[in-house]
């Protein structure tokens, strides 16, 4: 049975708004006890905050072991590719826990990288004093490049634009770690001893989701609840191998009438 990926704003939820679809989904995964685990861009929130915001909108059944998200992408990497042992983020609690599960130390003095994760009370005056990290040799590491988010009223300004700010300012390059590069994949799939064929990813993003799916050579659903429409397929060039309304159409396309995977 293959274990479901699901993306969390805009497929389970948008903003603090549920997506009853997705939580008949989720009754429905556990009471068939097919297993699933989160998959997020977003890097604000700890494992213990995401399952705490699920469960107030009326989410059960949900644990912090879960969820896997950018910010622990964004440490592990950092530790592997770059040998990073101190830092500084601009962030929420959620870059805070995956540098400690990182054993990544927060050091404002000589810190060896600059985690950027959203923050969205963050001000000018802390962007520059997190530019002059960066101009003394830090390395920029964002922890996803998500251009926007969906939300209740519409649409905010994602932490990728605020990574962008800092990659011209600084004039460095992050590496590419959250949805669609496949690091955050590779490093989850790592967490939850997973292979690449064992999982199907769902999601509502086009350009992050099902870009990341096209990007592994996985299997992928796009829902339509969040960020993108049927109709942004042919234009963004982005092909999914199953596309529903809501994910309750889900159940049907992954079980045959035997409860087997398809």
């Amino acid at each position: 049975m293959k274990t479901v990926v699901l993306d969390l704003d805009g497929t389970m939820y948008r903003g603090s708004q549920i997506i009853q679809s997705a939580k008949e989904f989720i009754d429905y995964c556990l009471e068939n006890k097919i297993p699933f685990i989160f998959l997020t861009n977003n890097a604000m929130r700890t494992r213990t905050q995401n399952v705490k915001h699920m469960l107030d909108m009326g989410y059960s059944g949900i644990s912090s072991e879960q969820f896997f998200n950018s910010a622990m992408a964004a440490c592990a990497y950092a530790k592997k590719q770059y040998s990073i042992k101190r830092a500084v983020y601009l962030g929420k609690d959620g870059l805070k826990e995956a540098m400690e599960l990182s054993s990544i130390e927060y050091d404002p003095k000589h810190p060896q990288a600059v985690f950027v994760g959203l923050n969205k009370e963050a001000t000018y005056q802390e962007y520059s004093q997190y530019l002059a990290y960066l101009l003394k040799g830090a390395k920029l590491i964002g922890t996803n490049k998500d251009r926007i988010l969906a939300s209740p009223k519409g649409f905010e300004i994602g932490n990728g634009s605020i990574v962008k700010m800092f990659e011209y300012a600084s004039n460095q390059i992050s590496p590419d770690i959250g949805k669609p590069a496949t690091p955050i994949l590779d490093l989850c799939l790592d967490h939850f001893e997973l292979d690449r064929n064992d999982i199907l990813l769902v999601g509502d993003n086009l350009e992050t989701d099902i870009k990341l799916g096209q990007n592994a050579n996985i299997e992928t659903v796009f829902v339509q609840t969040g960020v993108h429409t049927k109709e942004d397929i042919k234009r963004l060039n982005i092909h999914p191998t199953y596309v529903i309304d809501h994910l309750m159409e889900l159940p049907a396309l992954i079980f045959d009438h035997n409860n087997d995977t398809i």
